[in-house]
């Protein structure tokens, strides 16, 4: 009887073994299509699944070139997954004294100065760089793209003149803007307060404790001094190779991991924060994670956002608390489900534009089987509903310098009726958002409440998602600045067409022609071009000859419709179809001078 007992728990243990190796299988076997049919490269992944079973795994290649696999100790770059990382430093250093998290910024960092319009009543705090609610830029183009930077460039180097980059666009606390400036700003208050590089004492204080053995907040790449020979290679969407380079705002975006290690600070988020029966993190914290408060969304209780780290994701039917990345040659992404005590980590070797990330979210959702999340019932809106129909735009929008084009091409359109509410852009298919009572709605993509309608500070109308605020603007703001950008369009395609006929017809003699300036300012656009290809798009940020180009072309352009308008109003006889050409011209001044004063004009890649 014994016996017969022993052999059917071996019996059990072998077949429970086997559906564990073919859902192994199956999920490889997925993974390798997504792989193919997406266009990327390699990825090493790793699932927490039940009682706490670690599930890791690679398909695809972590060269390219050399078509050497990826494995599960293939070492890879996360993006911005750092930043969950970099928080939790941070939180221990809160939980031990070093930090207060509701200081002011300035009380850690005095030699740095916010314009900050509302300083005082609401002082920027290690918390809102935590939750990106301090109202900061996202970051400017020599921060992300430069060849200046080493591996041991000083993080105050990312902030030369600290009041004109760290402006401050909305009430601190009140608004979600993702920030890798506020990030870099934390990893410079860790070493202000333990006097140590922030890559140093982390590695020490946070991963050693962690047991992460295998990842670095230190900088690592293909080749070189600083090579580690287990990195994969990243890609890019045409499957060339590229080697990772320093950047200015480093702790933002910096870290080295593997799978395996990635899923070890997953199961630790899903703790109390205590390791080997003491308290690393304050529980309460680490309960706080990816749990908003104090915003307007929150305050107007939408549970849908970001807080210390980590951010509440509705995808796919379920709901988790997340953090994505990708930098140059990588996309990564971390979910915990911490009622379910589920997890999933992985990081792909492409960074592409085109891919679908979100089927390989899917495919480890479902191969977790992680709950669906419980939809509220639909209930009746607010009876106001109908006063927030209009047109919205983003406030603030995450990249200062790009503020102009949100505007005009990320605007969105808020139609409905008494019941429902829809919002079309033009970057997006139409979101049908549905009603769960009062002024929270759900998106037709989204299981839980996803959006909220309420009035800000000065009692404009916004809506919000938990990540992008958008205010009310009036029809003819988006009016005016849509017909700027036809007339300019117009007039500027005039011009070309007129200077290209009046080339053919006049030859030599067209430099003497009203159109001419405007006409060979457009030609001159090509200049640049060839130069380019010809230097790392990491020097995009950098004073280079091709940016140098750029921005002189870009300024002849009004100079050039300037001179246009002078030649046509010094002519003594004007034919209608020189009148036309002044017109045209002064059509394409207006709208230069609308991008001038949007600061993309002229075109200073480098500033």
């Amino acid at each position: 009887m014994r016996s017969a007992r022993i052999a059917g728990f071996l019996l059990a243990a072998f077949a429970s073994t086997s559906i564990c190796q073919a859902a192994q299988a199956s999920l490889e076997s997925e993974l390798e299509d997504v792989l193919a049919e997406e266009g990327l490269t390699g990825i090493a992944w790793a699932l927490v699944g039940e009682n706490g079973e670690v599930s890791p795994g690679a398909v695809g290649m972590r060269d390219s070139e050399a078509h050497t696999r990826f494995t599960i100790d293939t070492r890879f770059h996360v993006g911005s997954v750092t930043k969950s990382l970099l928080a939790t430093g941070i939180l221990r250093l809160a939980t031990v004294g070093s930090i207060e998290l509701d200081a002011p910024v300035d009380h850690y960092l005095p030699t740095l100065s916010f314009d900050n319009p509302w300083k005082d009543s609401a002082r920027v705090t290690v918390r809102h760089l935590l939750d990106h609610t301090a109202g900061l830029d996202d970051a400017h183009m020599w921060q992300m793209f430069s060849e200046r930077p080493k591996p041991d460039t000083p993080l105050l180097e990312a902030f030369p003149e600290s009041g004109d980059l760290l402006r401050i666009r909305s009430r601190p606390g009140s608004r979600f803007s993702y920030s890798n400036m506020g990030y870099t700003l934390l990893g410079l208050i860790i070493e202000t307060v333990t006097k140590e590089r922030y890559e140093t004492y982390l590695d020490k204080h946070l991963l050693v404790p962690l047991a992460m053995r295998d990842s670095t907040f230190a900088f690592t790449t293909q080749v070189g001094e600083y090579a580690d020979t287990e990195l994969s290679w990243g890609h890019v969407d045409d499957g060339t190779r590229y080697a990772a380079s320093p950047v200015f705002l480093r702790p933002a975006s910096q870290f080295t991991s593997t799978a395996t290690d990635l899923i070890r600070f997953a199961q630790f988020l899903m703790s109390d924060g205590e390791l080997d029966g003491e308290v690393f993190i304050d529980s309460d914290l680490m309960h706080s994670r990816g749990r908003p408060s104090g915003t307007e969304a929150a305050n107007s209780e939408l549970i849908a956002g970001y807080a210390l780290g980590l951010g509440r994701r509705d995808r796919h039917g379920v709901v988790g608390y997340c953090h994505g990345g990708n930098i140059v040659g990588f996309v990564a992404m971390l979910c915990i489900f911490p009622d379910q005590r589920k997890a999933f980590a992985y990081s792909v070797n492409t960074d592409s534009e085109s891919a679908d990330y979100g089927r390989i979210d899917k495919l480890l959702i479902d191969a977790l089987r992680v709950d669906e999340a419980s939809a509220p019932a639909t209930a009746k809106p607010a009876a106001d509903i109908a006063e927030w129909r209009g047109n919205y735009v983003l406030s603030p929008n995450r990249f200062q310098t790009f503020a102009y084009l949100d505007t005009v091409f990320g605007a969105v359109r808020i139609s409905g009726d008494s019941e429902r509410l829809t919002m079309t852009s033009l970057q997006q298919a139409p979101r049908r958002l549905r009603p769960f009572g009062g002024r929270l709605f759900s998106a037709n993509d989204r299981a839980t409440a996803s959006h909220v309608i309420l009035r800000g500070e000065n009692d404009e109308y916004l809506i919000s998602d938990g990540f992008k605020t958008y205010e009310k603007v009036a029809d003819s703001y988006l009016v005016a600045h849509w017909t700027s950008i036809a007339l300019g369009v117009a007039g500027l395609t005039w011009l070309v067409a007129t200077g290209f006929v009046s080339l053919i017809r006049h030859r030599a003699g067209m430099i003497r022609r009203p159109e001419a300036p405007a006409f060979v300012a457009f030609l001159l656009l090509l200049v640049p071009v060839p130069f380019f290809p010809t230097q790392s798009f990491m020097a995009l940020g950098d004073l280079t000859l091709a940016s140098a180009l750029l921005t002189t072309v870009t300024f002849l352009l009004p100079v050039a419709m300037v001179l246009t308008i002078v030649r046509v109003w010094k002519m003594p006889d004007r034919s209608r179809l020189a009148l036309v050409n002044g017109l045209a011209a002064v059509f394409a001044l207006q709208w230069f001078a609308v991008l001038a004063v949007a600061g993309l004009l002229p075109l200073r890649l480098w500033a």
